[in-house]
Formats: structure tokens, C-alpha cells, sequence
């Protein structure tokens, strides 16, 4: 039996999250390198991977984002480059009524083409190290007005005006010193439609209701699973074990609230769903690499907000 994962079904992401009906460009109107901006609530925002990658810019809204094993959050301005096949997914969680216009601007491109060219093309090896980071998942910093106005001039191109746009681009990001590595595992992800909407649901779940119990046992009796198999689809879906995830996003919650309220630490680790204060304290540590107070200190020393 092969040891290679089986490739995801092509009508997941190539038919359905490609469809011009969803704002994607068509391919053969722009050659390989293709924009889109959406909106949010949208089909489009998943737990999911593909076989491009990823230029992901937040314009709007604030929320959770999962890039690999990382489990962090985003606001407008939060610039992330992701690998082929590296799975990823951003959650707003301050959506206004009826949701928003446009959320995510986006920009796709393949990999084989960029390592051709690199091969008879000397200028083009300068991002090959951009594009070897990107195996983890790139976030970088402070680069939000610059990254607006690159998308729109790629956006905006056509023919080689666009590919000398898109080349300008990223060689500001093969540049920029101001970044971090995201995702430690290297995943394989989900083999199929129906798994890829199991960990969804899964996902889902553990952010909308974190102060609800919720164990790997029940959900693995939900989706008629063995505890252990179900471990394992977890595990290697995500990068994390059950746990440990939840654990993640129960933690990032409080940071959120930490920085955007003065509320008591010890109501705080009850609403993100902590029963025992020297647990999430301790929890808060492992994750975060110091307390809920000096992180809200330091929080405090960074933005200038009352402590």
C-alpha cells in the first residue's frame, strides 16, 4: 500500500471555492496568478487547503485564524502568506448585522511555474527562500498600507503589467525582516469532502461554544468513531491533539479579552470556558510564556491602554 495521502477530490476546491459566481478570476482570462476579495460569512472561509499558494490580507473585521498547528488572532492589516497544502482558515468573531462586504483580499499562484522560471531566469531565485517559508505559513508585520495598494496594482494589471506587479510584491515580502514563522507541523491535512466538513463542524463547535464540555470521546461517538481514531483525525487535521487545540482557543479568547477589556482575570477564565483559575492560569502560561496579568501589562506598555 502507498504511504502518499490521497489527493483531496478536485471538485472541492477547483469546481466549488473556484467558481467566478464566488469572485474568483478565471484562469485562462489571467494566467496564473489570480485575485479575489470577499466577504464574510462566506463558503469560502473553511478549514481547507490547496495546491496554490496563498496571499491572505484582513481589511476588515477581527477573529480567530488557523494556519497549520497555529492557532492565533487577526485584525485588519494581518498579512499571512501560506504553502501549497497547508491547511488554514480565519473566523471572524466581531461581525456587525447581515456580515461584511469585503473581508479578505486574496492573491493565488502556483508553484512550478515560479521554479521554472527561476531556473533559466537568475532575478527570479530571490524568492525561493519567501516561498521555503512559506511551508509553515508567513505572517508579516506593518506592511498593511503597502500590501493594500500592491494588491490593487495587481488586481488592477493584465498580461505582464500584472506579472511585473505581482514579481514587485513579493519581493518586497523576500525583503521584509519584520515576519514569523507560524505552523511548526508540517500537515498532510484531510483526504476528502465529507472530512474536510467533519473538521469544520469540529471547529466550529469548539469556537461558538467554548465554555460548553466537550470531550474527543462524545464527539468521536457523534461521528462513529473509535476515541483513538478519532485522535488520530484530529491530530493530524490540525496539528494539535483535542485538547491541547481547545486549550489554544480558549486561551487566545482570553488574550482578546485581556487587550480589549478591563474585566477581572478570574471572570475572564470562567467565560472562556475554565472552571479552575490555577488551571487557565497555568494553561496561559505553557501557551503564552508568562501570566495573564504581565501579559496584559505588556499589552498595556505596547498600545498605551490602562493596565
Amino acid at each position: 500500500m502507498s504511504n502518499k495521502p490521497r489527493q483531496l477530490k478536485p471538485e472541492l476546491e477547483h469546481a466549488y471555492t473556484r467558481s467566478p459566481e464566488l469572485g474568483y478570476e478565471r484562469p485562462e482570462e489571467v494566467g496564473i496568478i489570480r485575485c479575489l476579495s470577499h466577504g464574510f460569512p462566506t463558503p469560502l472561509a473553511r478549514w481547507h487547503y490547496h495546491d496554490e499558494y496563498e496571499l491572505h490580507l484582513i481589511t476588515s473585521t477581527s477573529g480567530k485564524a488557523f494556519v497549520g498547528d497555529w492557532i492565533g488572532q487577526f485584525q485588519p492589516g494581518h498579512l499571512v502568506l501560506t504553502g501549497p497544502r497547508l491547511p488554514h482558515n480565519w473566523v471572524s468573531m466581531d461581525l456587525p448585522d447581515g456580515g461584511v462586504a469585503e473581508r479578505d483580499l486574496v492573491i493565488q499562484f502556483p508553484h512550478a511555474p515560479i521554479e521554472e522560471a527561476s531556473r533559466h531566469v537568475p532575478e527570479m531565485r530571490a524568492i525561493l527562500p519567501l516561498l521555503e517559508r512559506a511551508k509553515h505559513g508567513i505572517e508579516f508585520f506593518d506592511l498593511y498600507p503597502q500590501a493594500l495598494e500592491h494588491w490593487h496594482k495587481v488586481k488592477n494589471s493584465q498580461g505582464l503589467a500584472r506579472f511585473g506587479a505581482f514579481c514587485t510584491f513579493l519581493n518586497e515580502l523576500a525583503q521584509c525582516n519584520d515576519y514569523r514563522l507560524l505552523s511548526n507541523a508540517q500537515i498532510q491535512s484531510v483526504d476528502n469532502d465529507a472530512q474536510l466538513e467533519q473538521i469544520n463542524a469540529i471547529l466550529s463547535r469548539i469556537t461558538d461554544k467554548l465554555t460548553e464540555p466537550l470531550s474527543a470521546a462524545s464527539l468521536a461517538e457523534e461521528l462513529d468513531m473509535t476515541e483513538s481514531r478519532f485522535s488520530r483525525f484530529f491530530r493530524r487535521a490540525t496539528g494539535n491533539t483535542f485538547t491541547d487545540f481547545v486549550n489554544h482557543v480558549r486561551i487566545n479568547r482570553a488574550c482578546q479579552f485581556l487587550m480589549e477589556s478591563d474585566r477581572q482575570i478570574t471572570s475572564i477564565a470562567y467565560e472562556v470556558g475554565f472552571n479552575n483559575i490555577a488551571n487557565f492560569n497555568r494553561r496561559f502560561l505553557d501557551i503564552k510564556g508568562m501570566t495573564p496579568r504581565e501579559f496584559r501589562r505588556q499589552v498595556a506598555n505596547r498600545f498605551g491602554v490602562k493596565a
